[in-house]
């Protein structure tokens, strides 16, 4: 494997777990939470989080995993050292499991949310639907983020054995 693959999978590497962290973290307590509190102050806390998650340090690793996997992908596919399917998997894995399962599923759900008032009747029914489809939908991509970690770990250890 070429150095350039070496540090782009470490990148990557790196990039997935924060993003596999970051995904754990709320299927398996943030939702829990605010399914807890009363449906208008569950919904405005996670539109706030809609908001302010779109900053330059998320989006930096969320979206710089995306492209150092495409990139990984690409040259994976001219590398042919048993390692480089590792790497290729892992990128795959990550951009069709993570980033666009995020895209299709996730930010469609967050801009209807967006849209919704937190005060108005339709607003709970928006919010009911919004939790259990959200984190259906984070689940999957939780555990795609998870894979893509451990293909590219595994793509590094066959490039040193």
């Amino acid at each position: 494997m070429s150095t350039a693959m070496m540090i782009l999978g470490l990148a990557s590497l790196l990039g997935a777990a924060l993003m596999t962290g970051t995904f754990y973290a709320f299927s398996t307590f943030v939702m829990k939470a605010l399914a807890r509190v009363p449906a208008a102050e569950g919904m405005a806390s996670m539109q706030s989080i809609n908001v302010v998650v779109i900053n330059r340090w998320f989006l930096s690793v969320f979206m710089g995993t995306t492209v150092l996997s495409g990139i990984l992908v690409g040259l994976a596919l001219f590398d042919r050292q048993p390692s480089s399917l590792w790497m290729l998997s892992g990128g795959l894995v990550y951009v069709l499991g993570t980033f666009l399962v995020t895209m299709i599923c996730n930010v469609p759900l967050n801009n209807e949310l967006a849209r919704a008032s937190a005060t108005e009747l339709d607003g709970h029914d928006v919010w009911v639907r919004y939790l259990d489809r959200w984190t259906k939908w984070n689940h999957l991509r939780t555990v795609f983020a998870v894979i893509s970690t451990l293909l590219f770990a595994l793509g590094l250890m066959a490039a040193v054995e």
